[in-house]
């Protein structure tokens, strides 16, 4: 068996002697100790961490667009809430928590209405989960997108807490003709989407806290709706009305945008789940390799239909393919990190990833994702991201 097809833990062990030696030889003597800086109230990262966001204005409408993860810069699963992606189709409303108020109505028994507070009384539910925008590599299927912040930056993944939504829609009593609930945010445009009340019942929370603290203005503060695994657009952020009724409401966002044109001239609508993606993170384009020798491959895999089973990473332009290691927690509809430790002989390849969810579904190559949808909607792409490694290190996209 050659080493590529070895297992990772194994490898990596087998590695274990060169880099001891690489640690003792970059072995320095400790700095001497100062005074540091006076606490803070708030905490701040350090002067010397740079990753931002890449934020693209839409339109001349202020606050309109959206605003990258740089994924390639981050660890772990969870996103900092200072470093989740945003999309903006009306700027960001300034709300007042206190005068907030949502509004349940249509085809229920007893219309409610809830403030903050009323909200915050309800048995609470933590998880963590991923948000990713139906528009995430929109042009990637005809576009090389150079670095992963710019072809997968609208994902993030954090931990939110709220309360789950069937509790809310059980105070207020469901009738027998309620098959969809129209959501609708407090934003200048009324951001809405149609949310069928299966999904509603099922695993749906309002959503007041993101990592352990009240949202950010930007992620919707100080209420939204948590679908998980479906895509972005639905998770409707400062919500303050969900509307029970009998048929969708066929708003802009799920008839003119949103929806996947395909090649026939007909357009699928409501394709919310997001289906299983991964992307390796590091190396990846706009990176650099030091040189030759021991480097591991890591990146992110999710699934909208539950938990990722399994991530194989090819460093052959996928000739051959291997299992990477997937670092616990492995949670349903979260991204997992996923690792794999490669020894590179300093010659031009490239490197790629494909996961396979709980479902058996395997993520797609980008022609076997145009050979299905087309060319005539970027919306939901998911097909395999290959990076180039150079001979002089230089990571770019293949």
């Amino acid at each position: 068996m050659t080493e590529e097809l070895t297992p990772p833990r194994r490898r990596f062990l087998a590695l274990g002697a060169s880099l001891a030696g690489a640690v003792v030889a970059c072995r320095k003597a400790p700095a001497p100790s100062e005074s540091g800086a006076h606490m803070r109230g708030y905490g701040e990262r350090s002067p010397h961490e740079k990753s931002v966001r890449v934020v693209r204005e839409l339109t001349k409408s202020l606050g309109t667009g959206s605003s990258r993860t740089p994924l390639g810069e981050l660890h772990g699963i969870i996103t900092p809430s200072a470093l989740h992606f945003e999309r903006h189709h009306s700027g960001v409303p300034a709300l007042d928590p206190a005068a907030h108020r949502l509004l349940v109505d249509g085809l229920v028994e007893r219309p409610l209405t809830f403030s903050l507070d009323d909200l915050k009384r309800f048995p609470s539910a933590s998880r963590v989960c991923f948000i990713e925008c139906g528009g995430n590599s929109i042009g990637e299927p005809g576009a090389n997108l150079p670095d992963v912040q710019k072809s997968h930056g609208l994902l993030s993944c954090s931990e939110w807490t709220g309360v789950p939504l069937s509790i809310v829609l059980k105070e207020a009593g469901l009738k027998p003709e309620a098959t969809w609930m129209i959501a609708e945010g407090a934003d200048a445009g009324r951001m809405s989407r149609s949310i069928p009340v299966s999904k509603a019942l099922d695993d749906a929370f309002l959503a007041y806290a993101q990592n352990g603290e009240a949202l950010r203005p930007e992620q919707g503060y100080p209420l939204r709706l948590l679908l998980p695994g479906w895509e972005g657009n639905t998770n409707v952020k400062w919500l303050h009305r969900l509307q029970l009724v009998d048929q969708p409401a066929m708003s802009a966002k799920e008839t003119a945008n949103y929806t996947d044109l395909m090649p026939d001239g007909k357009a699928q609508q409501f394709t919310f789940v997001m289906e299983a993606r991964s992307v390796i993170t590091r190396p990846s384009g706009g990176q650099k390799l030091a040189g030759p020798g021991f480097h591991e491959i890591t990146g992110l895999a999710w699934s909208g239909y539950g938990k990722i089973a399994r991530v194989e990473v090819s460093t052959d332009a996928g000739q051959t393919w291997a299992d990477a290691e997937l670092q616990a927690p492995v949670l349903s509809k979260a991204a997992v990190r996923f690792r794999y430790p490669w020894r590179w002989d300093g010659k031009e390849t490239v490197i790629a990833c494909r996961c396979t969810d709980e479902t058996g579904y395997l993520q797609p190559t980008r022609d076997e994702f145009i050979a299905v949808r087309g060319l005539n909607s970027g919306y939901h792409y998911n097909g395999i991201k290959p990076w180039r490694v150079n001979a002089d290190g230089t990571v770019t996209h293949a």
